[in-house]
């Protein structure tokens, strides 16, 4: 029994190293753990070159820039140009491998001493000068490393991309940045506060009669079209008058097609020598309305937008080969409409927003008393005043409970009619090639979209 009870603690000779269960000695069971861990975490030579040589042509795009820029040489250069950079990026990298090798103090302490370096270089470099773009970036190469060494390829590269790009098109957004005034930024932060303060806020209902009252869903129309208005205000900032008043037409039909076309049809009398290029404003304007109108209804029922699609683009074809045309006719002009001095429009939002739901209502009465021709019907009428209106409308309202098919006929509807008042506000108001271009494209326009809502 004593020679049996040996053989089961283990072999002759170790029988003073054994563990109180029985089994194999300490020292050996480390080893075949160590050796287990080892085999466990290996990881193939190609997969480490590939995280490396990312980490390392991460460093090297930003190191590019800032040799390029001349931050790297002269007097006050900077610590670090390409070279650095792209050693900076592998050691990021080779840190991150020794996260993922199951190392994490030394992957640390290797980081953190790069990033020391770093601290060490603004330090000397900030008697001269306080700038710290360049350090701010090598640590930004040293995550971005970090993260590829870690296998997480596509982070690191676009972390690298963005980096490079902000520091290369550091001049555009300096002169953006001086274009924005204070109205535009108390704009931005009170949409922040709109989007992050007061939409939690704001209760879900339905409340009363059907088709009901949604607070949240209203405000939440107020926060996308004051954001459009405002995303077309900043883009008419940045692009500045200079791109002529296509453009400027193009931007202000982001906000509101029937305001350009009135505008510009208008401005015509005043400066008949500019009539072309406002009438080609006008085109451009009213271009802008078919993908404004898919994009919303893209985001507020991605089915209605498929189904209105085939009823919009001819006649989106037909206005932009025209207004193609009509630009390579005059050379480029240097005036365009002002900015709003309501870069927000919080106000024409909230309207939007009411009539939103007014119209919500009567368009469900018209249902129920006349069914899909009053639903047309209606559509038209709205159409003539508020296209949005009309869209959100039958995204929300309609193709839930109707169909998209009935939506679309009757968003094509609405816009069918609205082209036509503008082609009435241009002919009756323009002169020489503004009534002439822009006119009939309008109402040809508009003779298109009739021709393919019967189609369909």
């Amino acid at each position: 029994m004593g020679s049996m009870r040996k053989v089961a603690q283990g072999p002759p000779g170790r029988t003073g190293s054994v563990r109180p269960n029985g089994g194999w000695p300490w020292h050996r069971s480390c080893g075949m753990l160590d050796r287990t861990r080892r085999s466990d975490t290996a990881m193939p030579p190609l997969d480490l070159a590939v995280r490396l040589a990312i980490a390392a042509l991460g460093g090297a795009v930003v190191g590019l820039e800032r040799e390029w820029s001349g931050h790297a040489s002269g007097p006050t250069a900077r610590f670090a140009g390409i070279r650095t950079f792209t050693l900076l990026g592998l050691t990021g990298g080779l840190a991150g491998l020794l996260h993922a090798l199951d190392a994490p103090i030394a992957g640390s302490v290797l980081l953190a001493a790069a990033g020391a370096l770093v601290v060490a270089a603004y330090v000397a470099a900030s008697i001269y000068d306080v700038d710290g773009t360049t350090e701010v970036a090598a640590f930004v190469v040293l995550s971005a490393g970090a993260l590829a060494g870690l296998g997480q390829l596509a982070v690191a590269s676009g972390l690298a991309a963005l980096t490079g790009l902000l520091l290369v098109e550091k001049s555009r957004l300096h002169a953006l940045v001086a274009r924005v005034d204070g109205a535009d930024l108390r704009a931005g932060i009170r949409f922040a506060a709109m989007a992050l303060v007061v939409l939690p806020l704001v209760p879900t209902g339905p409340y009363g009669p059907e088709p009901g009252l949604r607070p949240r869903e209203l405000w939440m129309l107020v926060l996308f079209f004051s954001g459009l208005g405002f995303l077309g205000h900043v883009a008419r900032r940045a692009v500045g008058p200079s791109r002529g008043l296509a453009v400027a037409g193009a931007l202000g039909g982001v906000i509101s097609s029937t305001n350009v076309t009135l505008t510009f049809a208008r401005a015509s009398r005043e400066a008949p020598a500019d009539a072309r290029p406002l009438a080609s404003g006008i085109l451009a304007a009213n271009l802008v309305l078919v993908p404004r109108v898919l994009a919303a209804t893209a985001v507020l029922h991605p089915g209605l937008a498929a189904a209105l699609a085939p009823r919009l683009l001819p006649a989106a074809a037909l206005l932009a080969a025209v207004l193609l045309v009509s630009l390579r006719g005059h050379r480029d002009h240097d005036d365009g409409p002002s900015a709003s001095s309501q870069p927000l429009r919080v106000g024409a939002a909230l309207q939007m927003a009411v009539l939103f739901q007014l119209v919500l209502y009567a368009v469900h009465a018209a249902q129920a008393w006349f069914g899909d021709a009053g639903l047309l019907a209606t559509a038209a009428a709205l159409g003539l005043t508020d296209v949005d209106a009309l869209t959100v409308t039958m995204a929300r309202g309609v193709a839930p409970t109707s169909g998209v098919t009935l939506a679309a006929q009757a968003i094509a509807v609405g816009i069918t009619a609205n082209t036509l008042l503008k082609a009435g506000l241009a002919i009756a108001l323009g002169r020489g090639p503004c009534r002439a271009v822009a006119g009939t494209t309008l109402a040809a326009t508009a003779a298109a979209l009739a021709v393919t809502l019967w189609l369909a």
